[in-house]
C-alpha cells in the first residue's frame, strides 16, 4: 500500500508542477518568460556558485540571457548565463535540476557555450 501512496503523491506533485506554470509542458522545455524573476535569479546565483566550488574557478554573475524550464519529477533549468571571470566576460548553458518541496538542487551541467556578444 506504500508504493500506492508514493505513486499518487508524486503524480499528484507533477500536476502541481504544471499547474504552477501553466505554459509548461510535461517533458518538453518552455521558454521562461520572465528572465528577472527572484527565483530564477536564485537558480542562476546557484549555477554560477556550485560551478565556482566544483572548479575553483570565480565567476561572477553578470545577467540571465536565456531560460527553458523542463518539468519532470522536479524541475530543470537550462539557462544560458553572462558570467565574468575577472575582467573577460562570456556566456556559460548551466542546467540546474531542483524538487523544491525536498528542498533540492544539483548543477548537472555547466559549460561555455561563447564570449559575450
Amino acid at each position: 500500500m506504500g508504493y500506492h501512496h508514493s505513486l499518487l503523491f508524486l503524480s499528484l506533485l507533477l500536476v502541481v508542477a504544471a499547474a504552477r506554470r501553466p505554459e509548461a509542458v510535461v517533458g518538453g522545455w518552455s521558454p521562461i518568460k520572465d528572465l528577472k524573476e527572484p527565483h530564477v535569479a536564485e537558480i542562476a546565483n546557484y549555477a554560477v556558485g556550485e560551478y565556482d566550488k566544483r572548479s575553483g574557478a570565480k565567476l561572477k554573475l553578470v545577467k540571465v540571457v536565456k531560460g527553458e524550464t523542463q518539468v519532470v519529477a522536479g524541475t530543470n533549468y537550462r539557462l544560458v548565463l553572462a558570467a565574468k571571470d575577472g575582467s573577460a566576460t562570456a556566456n556559460y548553458e548551466a542546467v540546474v535540476y531542483e524538487k523544491p518541496w525536498l528542498r533540492f538542487r544539483n548543477l548537472t551541467s555547466f559549460v561555455v557555450v561563447g564570449p559575450l556578444s
